[in-house]
């Protein structure tokens, strides 16, 4: 099937109500028929269901609908997607292991490797995602995951996964892509080599800012690892979010469209306004990934960053004067959000990261909603009038 039709068909099962919308399993646990059946599925000799902070059905169709939309052999639900970086870490390193990692990520997952992952004796080493050459290098005997987002938080910098793919596999590195920003219906990292593929599905998979979460998908051996460190320590995916995540994965086809859509027209107008340096969106020929983006996204997404002339001071006064354009941390909603990535999501991490990354004190990074474009760019314009 179809993507589209994955999203809404997968994993359906009815009760002896029939009912035709999949139905809420708030329980924390599960009977059994007798001592036996019990015994047998916590030996793992019988599939069913046990307790909630490891087997729910809206968890398991949740799960299993972005197994399919990414074409992967297993999936792992968190709750929140630094819930599903931090699990992939801790299950699968150990002390003396190495990290490769791409230096434009998100700030939270910047803190797992520097202030957390450090202690336990994990080491990490960044690379620029535009430097092909440095990655080579950066690969050690000690290499045991290459992580990077694609396209990037908050500079929208994509990479060959194809290519990554081929030296992952080189020096046998464990490749686990960052795949928020693009969706399963936009880009899917196995089919050019991910070992695993990590969401917040806080931000597009739910589409409308309600709930939090997280899931990994990918190898099957790798995730029997993932999952057996989530079963232990407990970061579980709520039945009510997984309910609301499967219900908006429904739609997600349709509104990857009108974002994709939304945000290219808004990338076109920015890269003729007068008051802005420069413009960064995949599927902007102007990009220095363009044909990379073209070639492993179907559509550019619904993230542009844009660098404001007049750097921060100026900066903030835009953020001030837009109107219909929410202020917040989030992204990936139906309402256009627009955010100041250095005072914000990677406030924390070290000016000379930022640098490295690319985030200036102009940056500017917007999330297209799906509103009607014409609103959007007036509310923009109305901004730069204003500053």
């Amino acid at each position: 099937m179809h993507p589209e039709t994955i999203a809404i068909h997968a994993q359906t099962e009815r009760t002896q109500f029939n009912e035709h919308s999949v139905p809420l399993y708030l329980t924390s646990s599960f009977v059994y028929e007798d001592a036996e059946t019990m015994r047998a599925m916590f030996a793992d000799e019988k599939e069913g269901y046990i307790y909630s902070r490891f087997t729910n059905p809206n968890v398991t169709e949740f799960q299993e609908k972005v197994r399919l939309l990414e074409g992967a052999d297993s999936a792992a639900s968190f709750a929140s997607g630094m819930a599903a970086i931090f699990a992939v870490f801790a299950a699968l390193l150990k002390t003396g292991d190495r990290v490769v990692c791409c230096h434009s990520v998100f700030g939270a997952t910047h803190s797992i490797l520097e202030k957390h992952l450090s202690r336990w004796g994990i080491k990490f080493t960044y690379t620029d995602i535009k430097k092909t050459e440095e990655w080579e290098s950066a690969i050690g005997a000690d290499t045991k995951i290459i992580f990077v987002e694609t396209p990037s938080n908050p500079t929208l910098d994509v990479i060959d996964l194809e290519w990554l793919g081929k030296l992952s596999k080189k020096h046998g590195c464990i490749l686990a892509v960052d795949n928020c920003f693009a969706t399963p219906v936009l880009q899917q990292p196995v089919k050019f080599g991910a070992d695993l593929v990590i969401h917040s599905a806080t931000k597009y998979l739910d589409g409308q800012g309600r709930v939090l979460g997280g899931v990994v998908a990918g190898r099957k051996d790798l995730l029997e690892t993932i999952k057996l460190f989530a079963r232990h320590t407990g970061p579980a995916l709520s039945p009510f979010n997984a309910w609301v995540l499967s219900k908006s994965l429904e739609t997600l086809a349709l509104r990857m469209e009108r974002h994709s859509e939304n945000a290219l027209k808004i990338a076109q107008y920015l890269e003729k306004h007068k008051d802005v340096e420069s413009v960064m969106y995949p599927f902007l020929p102007s990009h220095p990934g363009y044909a990379i983006a073209r070639k492993q996204m179907s559509r550019g997404g619904g993230m542009v960053a844009f660098v404001i002339k007049g750097g921060l001071e100026r900066g903030k006064k835009f953020l001030d004067s837009v109107e219909m354009s929410s202020l917040t941390a989030n992204l990936g909603d139906t309402r256009t959000i627009v955010s100041h990535p250095a005072s914000t999501t990677h406030a924390k991490i070290s000016e000379q990261e930022r640098e490295h990354s690319g985030i200036v004190p102009g940056l500017i990074r917007i999330s297209a909603g799906i509103e009607h474009i014409s609103d959007i760019i007036e509310d923009l314009e109305q901004a730069f009038s204003k500053v």
